[in-house]
């Protein structure tokens, strides 16, 4: 049988996309769901999930709110204000200016507020995409001396635009991975279209997603808007959950690895 994940990013960021993706999740699709640990919505969004019978990750966040960590000890992380530098600074820059150390430490102070809202360790374990080689080195470091289950970018891919060819390995599954939610032309019914169209069997084939509803906060920070929206429509269509069934196509969560 060939084997689909469906992945939720952003538990936390806006109440909007909070109840964007418990809607999703109580439709029945998304069953690995991101949570940024550092967000003022984060309580809100594990809140209306603890209940479900889900893998949650920790989505590593250093592009949007306040840190965690000390900002004094995270210079190359932070602007004037302690503000985390947003995604667009990240992409107008010349050069990775992220500190390894300064990386290793907001990172830990996110994991030890996943395991104070969870009491456990997070089922898997990745970052909210920047183009930043050293944060995903960080990233990399972190889970292997903590013992958790990474789930990184391909070698060479750029962040926020992962084809179906693009592969990790996850505790040494093999998994494509796909997201084209910044693609201007995106459309879910059609990149899932293309994805079972084109499934290998040596794998399990991951579509990640950002599916929230719209509010001030969202609409005042983030370049993803619209998206989110169509992405709670259509992993909340009873159709595709109907010809995934058909179709023989088992979905998994990062349990399963």
């Amino acid at each position: 049988m060939k084997k689909l994940l469906f992945r939720a990013d952003d538990l936390g960021y806006s109440e909007g996309v909070n109840y964007g993706i418990e809607k999703s999740v109580k439709a029945g699709l998304i069953r690995s769901v991101g949570v940024m640990m550092n967000m003022p919505a984060t309580e809100h969004g594990i809140a209306l999930l603890q209940e479900s019978d889900i893998a949650f990750g920790q989505h590593t966040n250093i592009c949007i709110g306040r840190p965690l960590s000390d900002p004094k000890t995270i210079p190359s992380l932070v602007d004037e204000s302690g503000q985390f530098k947003s995604s667009k600074v990240y992409r107008q820059a010349q050069e990775d200016f992220v500190v390894f150390d300064e990386a290793i430490i907001e990172i830990n102070a996110q994991y030890q507020q996943f395991l104070s809202y969870f009491q456990r360790k997070p089922d898997y374990f990745e970052g909210h995409a920047i183009a930043s080689a050293t944060f995903f080195k960080a990233l990399e470091h972190f889970a292997a001396t903590h013992g958790l289950t990474y789930s990184g970018l391909p070698a060479g891919a750029e962040p926020n635009a992962l084809k179906a060819d693009a592969f990790i390995f996850v505790n040494q599954t093999k998994v494509y991975l796909t997201m084209e939610s910044m693609n201007p032309a995106y459309n879910p019914y059609a990149t899932f279209s293309h994805l079972v169209e084109n499934l290998h069997d040596d794998g399990v084939h991951m579509m990640i997603f950002h599916p929230g509803y719209l509010d001030a906060f969202l609409l005042e920070n983030s370049s993803l808007v619209v998206p989110r929206t169509q992405e709670v429509v259509f992993l909340t269509d009873p159709k595709i959950a109907t010809y995934l069934k058909e179709e023989k196509i088992e979905c998994i969560d990062y349990r399963a690895f």
